[in-house]
């Protein structure tokens, strides 16, 4: 399995994430891997925005639905 090395983390950094790790009985190595799986399990913005771009259906709600919707939403905010 691959292994990744990290150089130049602050001190406070480092710190913080030992304290993260320790706080959640994990090693920093067990505590960063999690981490990194979760963050890598997340598709980032511009993959969605070119799936969407790519997807021909269309919305399926109309235009003055929507508009309504987010007027709703904002005015009672």
């Amino acid at each position: 399995m691959p292994s990744v090395q990290i150089k130049n983390v602050p001190n406070d950094v480092h710190r913080t994430l030992r304290t993260r790790a320790a706080a959640s009985g994990q090693s920093l190595q067990e505590f960063l891997l999690e981490l990194l799986v979760e963050e890598a399990s997340f598709e980032s913005a511009a993959a969605v925005f070119d799936r969407i771009e790519r997807d021909e259906s269309g919305g399926s709600l109309p235009l003055e639905t929507t508009v309504e919707i987010i007027r709703r939403h904002r005015d009672a905010g």
